[in-house]
């Protein structure tokens, strides 16, 4: 087979099967409503949970005049400024760690810092829901990748078990817990108490992708917004490892690991898209810190809360097929691929913009729509989506 064949019979397959994926062009900047191919629609897609993508123009504008574009080389070079300085220690002050550390994306950011931790003879855990770059990372690392059932304790207190005993038997290596918080399909939540209760009882090491949770979940004051640790109420030592990202809640671009002043010094030795990547630009990293300024406030989380209650009771009392979320992910499972696109379409068209996410994103025969609120969309954006979901669903 040749190397064109392959790639053909590739997409071909893709087509076939209604699982092609294509990109969507957008005429306009992020927001609750948005222009594509010269159309308004309502953006139902966006991870801009808060509405802060277009709350840093300014501060970017203002930020591109003293540091221009480019950061030049990567952190270890001469790229690293007094912005990344600033940013790694505002966020290391709001998820509460010693340190943080940027890296250029979310991906790159589990990627590095799984492939950096483990070695060959170690043994990972990881839920089997976890975004792909966990799984890479894991995969990249060499060490032993084992997935326990979603949001199924058990059977990873079984599996740690089975560890245990093989360690009694010669068999070593340390090992690694890895979970996203809220999962960026399903929209549910893991139980990160839970997890780090078992990762002391095994003398595991926890890491936590808190993607979606960041800026979004926090402690029972609702003052902050500081993630999955302040929300379970661990400490800093109770969850070892903290991933953030700065695209979702914060409305931006980048990622952080947040850990001990060790943790972050040996990632800065040994986590390869740390070392070998152009840092972020100096002016978007000031850009964020503006942006996390107004994380600290709470109206926007309570006005998404207040969204997503909204949302379910409504659609519960329309019978709409969601999924067991409270967050601001509510998936819509419709299972057929093919039927998934026709009702994305048909939202579509009136005005309303859902994305129809197929396998392999997501399971064979659980395909769905991902619908996203934000703290942007407002009463009456909301019920048109309401009405047209009730309609197209008939």
């Amino acid at each position: 087979m040749s190397w064109n064949h392959r790639i053909h019979q590739a997409l071909q397959q893709r087509q076939q099967q209604h699982l092609q994926r294509q990109r969507q062009t957008l005429n306009s900047a992020q927001g609750p409503v948005v222009r594509l191919n010269g159309n308004a629609l309502i953006n139902f897609c966006s991870n801009d949970y808060l509405g802060l993508a277009g709350a840093g123009g300014k501060a970017l504008a203002a930020a591109t005049q003293q540091w221009q574009l480019g950061s030049g080389a990567s952190h270890l070079v001469c790229g690293h400024s007094s912005a990344h300085d600033e940013l790694e220690r505002a966020l290391a002050r709001h998820t509460g760690y010693p340190r943080a550390l940027l890296f250029s994306s979310g991906f790159m950011a589990n990627l590095g810092t799984i492939a950096a931790l483990a070695q060959r003879g170690d043994y990972i855990l990881q839920d089997k829901l976890n975004h792909a770059s966990l799984l890479d990372g894991a995969q990249l690392s060499r060490a032993r990748l084992q997935r326990y059932r979603h949001l199924d304790y058990r059977h990873l207190q079984q599996l740690l078990s089975d560890h245990s005993a093989g360690e009694s038997k010669g068999k070593g290596g340390e090992t690694l817990i890895v979970s996203d918080s809220i999962f960026s399909m399903d929209g549910d939540l893991a139980d990160v108490a839970q997890l780090s209760s078992l990762a002391q009882q095994h003398q595991a090491l926890l890491m936590i992708d808190d993607a979606h949770g960041f800026g979004i979940l926090e402690a029972a004051d609702q003052t902050s917004g500081g993630g999955a640790r302040a929300h379970f109420g661990l400490t800093a030592e109770q969850l070892p490892v903290y991933v953030g990202t700065l695209g979702k809640a914060l409305g931006g671009y980048g990622a952080f690991v947040a850990g001990s002043d060790e943790l972050i010094d040996y990632l800065i030795q040994f986590a390869r898209p740390y070392i070998y990547t152009t840092a972020l630009p100096p002016a978007l990293a000031e850009a964020m810190l503006a942006n996390l300024e107004l994380l600290q406030q709470p109206q926007r989380r309570q006005q998404l809360q207040q969204h997503i209650q909204y949302f379910r009771q409504q659609a519960a009392a329309l019978a709409l097929p969601l999924m067991p979320s409270q967050s601001a992910i509510q998936p819509l499972l419709i299972g057929d691929a093919r039927r998934a696109l026709h009702i994305s379409e048909q939202l579509k068209q009136r005005g309303l913009w859902v994305s129809a996410i197929r396998p392999p994103t997501v399971p064979d025969g659980s395909a769905r729509l991902r619908i996203t609120l934000t703290a942007s969309h407002s009463r009456d954006q909301i019920d048109r989506l309401l009405a047209a979901l009730a309609r197209v669903l008939e």
